[in-house]
């Protein structure tokens, strides 16, 4: 995959600030489906930890609005995971199976074309830019963020600042992914992100990609871990390429034990969004739509924003005076943001598909 063709931030924002903003946003929902969801009694949701983008705080909110209980299944999931866990549970109305999903943007076409959504929208759907949601209503992007360094500076005296300084002796069992490039999107965009700084444009991004940690393992440099937060403060995984959303969580949880820096390296500035759908065998299918209801609400797209994600309804939110100041002033400054670029669909699903395939003949080794 080439850097040609890629949107760069300005023209993906842009993109994304060229609709309607005349449309309120409901300030709550349909009364008949709130007495619906509430029948149902509960909601089962899959891989939402509760330091990813402020989903503790909007899980809480959901359950104190509506006094409906929330089932909370692997929190670690990867987008690939999820899709599979309907899959697997679409004969089961149990607990294990989902109601709802939070995955990378090519995840949600490729769970529409295998029948496993259902299709709805929500109050504000105009609201939603045309380029970041399914037209039928199948999925539909919540939020999006740039993949960063997040580093452990009581272990690393040097901040790595690019790609390519990850790969010098000084980081020695030190880099991890925050997934398994395999299953989980997050993972996938951080191999392709390195690829996009190594092949500047002149070979494709995926396999350049693989290249790069190919080398990165073989330098002793790649630890076979998936990325967290304690991982990162045991001194484990010092260095996470991870969402900066995630990293700046972290910073904030952790309090300085230890400290953290979170960097948008010079190159191969990548930004993901994710969207989310409901499964076409919900156990608790009004439930799942009022789930929605809240997250596309202000009060739900504020809620993402406090996790530093930025919500897909950001520029709505911001031309009716809806973000609040104290908001704004924590969210990084724009530095490298500006380079960030955005991948379509088709360019995601074809990178995707070279990553989870080769990872194991490139790289040779498995993340866990």
């Amino acid at each position: 995959m080439q850097r040609k063709g890629l949107k760069t931030v300005a023209t993906a924002l842009a993109a994304l600030g060229a609709l309607g903003t005349t449309q309120a946003a409901r300030a709550d929902a349909p009364a008949a489906l709130v007495a619906a969801a509430r029948a149902e009694g509960q909601l089962t949701v899959i891989a939402l930890p509760h330091d990813w983008c402020g989903y503790g705080e909007v899980i809480a909110g959901f359950k104190a609005k509506y006094g409906i209980k929330i089932n909370e299944l692997n929190p670690d999931a990867g987008s690939g995971d999820e899709v599979e866990a309907i899959r697997a549970n679409k004969d089961n109305k149990g607990p294990q199976a989902p109601d709802v999903i939070d995955v990378g943007l090519s995840f949600g076409p490729q769970a529409k074309d295998a029948g496993l959504l259902q299709p709805y929208k929500v109050s504000t759907w105009k609201s939603i830019p045309d380029s970041a949601k399914d037209a039928a209503g199948y999925w539909y992007g919540d939020y999006y963020g740039v993949l960063s360094f997040e580093v452990n500076t009581d272990l690393v005296s040097k901040v790595p600042a690019d790609w390519s300084d990850l790969l010098k002796p000084q980081y020695k069992n030190a880099v991890a992914l925050a997934g398994d490039p395999r299953t989980a999107n997050q993972a996938i965009q951080g191999v392709f992100a390195a690829g996009l700084s190594q092949a500047h444009g002149k070979a494709p991004a995926a396999a350049a990609g693989l290249k790069y940690f190919s080398a990165l393992n073989k330098a002793g440099n790649f630890v076979p871990v998936i990325g967290k937060a304690a991982s990162l403060a045991q001194g484990t995984t010092p260095i996470i390429v991870r969402w900066d959303y995630n990293a700046l969580a972290d910073r904030d949880t952790l309090k300085g034990n230890p400290k953290i820096a979170v960097v948008v390296p010079k190159t191969g500035v990548v930004a993901g969004v994710y969207v989310q759908g409901i499964s076409a065998y919900a156990p608790h299918p009004n439930a799942a739509k009022l789930w929605m209801e809240y997250l596309y609400s202000d009060e739900g797209q504020v809620g993402w924003l406090k996790g530093y994600c930025h919500p897909i309804r950001f520029n709505d939110l911001a031309h009716r005076g809806k973000v609040p100041a104290a908001l704004l002033a924590k969210l990084p400054a724009a530095a490298n943001y500006t380079h960030a670029v955005f991948p379509t669909l088709e360019q995601q699903e074809a990178y995707k598909a070279v990553i989870t395939k080769q990872w194991d003949q490139v790289v040779g080794t498995n993340v866990k």
